[in-house]
């Protein structure tokens, strides 16, 4: 299945996939550069041109009234804000929204609903979350989680192995400039959606509000991350039905609990040949062991 490339009015340009495309809201076009050139010296005194990864805060309006900022690469900030208000809650159809307007002079995202929305008492139950940069997470969203209905799927060792070879020619943002979390929605061996943003909340809210403006059901995908598998990363996958979640990086204690609550298979510290299935073994099929390494220090 080739990779799928998103265009700038969000339709699917090439797939093995067909998708019935939710009517959208009225976006802006307002996506940023994700790096930029600096200077730096190094450690012999000499100087090079270096690129950094961009951060801006965006400050979310819905309605004309201040949601949360997040700190963003900015490289699709519509999606972004459409998918964290999707997988926070606040929004649960996206014909609800009007218009997603994005203004980096103030840098704001002015959103318009068909009907207004009292948030007072969830905007007054948050939790600074683990995620970088700093993730949030507002009042009732387990009480949303007793409506998941995560259908389970089978995923062979090979197709771990062959989507995490595919993956890795990915990440252009962090091979550049470094700073950055990568996740991605995939299927059997391909991904279909890649983000990079400073922070791995920003990249799966972003993946989010693409699936959303594009009616992609997560229900027979994979979703990838870099970063760590917590709480917060197991609910907005869930949230998404998407089945399996394997990531590079480690997990906590509540992400554990969560994926075995929801029935979410969860894949750890994958790289290379090498992970880590903390739930689901049953959903994993071993076709393809790696030789032992007898030297390896347990």
């Amino acid at each position: 299945m080739p990779v799928q490339n998103i265009d700038r009015n969000h339709s699917i340009l090439s797939s093995g996939i067909s998708v019935d495309i939710t009517p959208s809201p009225d976006l802006s076009d307002a996506g940023l550069n994700p790096t930029f050139s600096v200077t730096a010296t190094d450690e012999y005194g000499q100087s090079q041109e270096k690129h950094i990864a961009g951060e801006r805060p965006l400050t979310i309006y819905v309605n004309k009234k201040e949601i949360v900022t997040l700190m963003t690469l900015g490289t699709q900030p519509e999606a972004l804000v459409l998918g964290y208000l999707r997988n926070q809650g606040f929004i649960s159809n996206i014909s609800e929204i009007k218009s997603v307007q994005v203004d980096w002079e103030t840098e704001s995202a002015a959103i318009v609903t068909q009907s207004k929305h009292n948030w007072d008492e969830k905007l007054s139950q948050r939790t600074i979350t683990s995620g970088c940069g700093q993730g949030t997470v507002f009042g009732n969203m387990m009480d949303q989680l007793n409506n998941v209905n995560i259908k389970s799927q089978k995923t062979s060792q090979s197709t771990l192995y062959a989507l995490l070879t595919n993956i890795s020619k990915q990440n252009e943002v962090y091979k550049r400039a470094g700073g950055v979390h990568g996740c991605a929605l995939c299927k059997n061996d391909q991904q279909l959606i890649f983000v990079e943003d400073v922070g791995r909340h920003n990249a799966v809210d972003t993946i989010s509000g693409l699936m959303w403006l594009n009616n992609i059901s997560g229900e027979d995908k994979t979703f990838y991350t870099t970063g760590r598998l917590t709480s917060e990363m197991v609910i907005k996958v869930a949230q998404m039905s998407v089945p399996t979640l394997l990531s590079r990086s480690g997990i906590t204690q509540m992400g554990l609990s969560i994926a075995q609550q929801l029935g979410v298979t969860l894949i750890a510290r994958a790289k290379g040949k090498h992970f880590l299935i903390f739930n689901g073994v049953d959903n994993i099929i071993l076709d393809a062991p790696p030789p032992i390494n007898r030297y390896k220090k347990s």
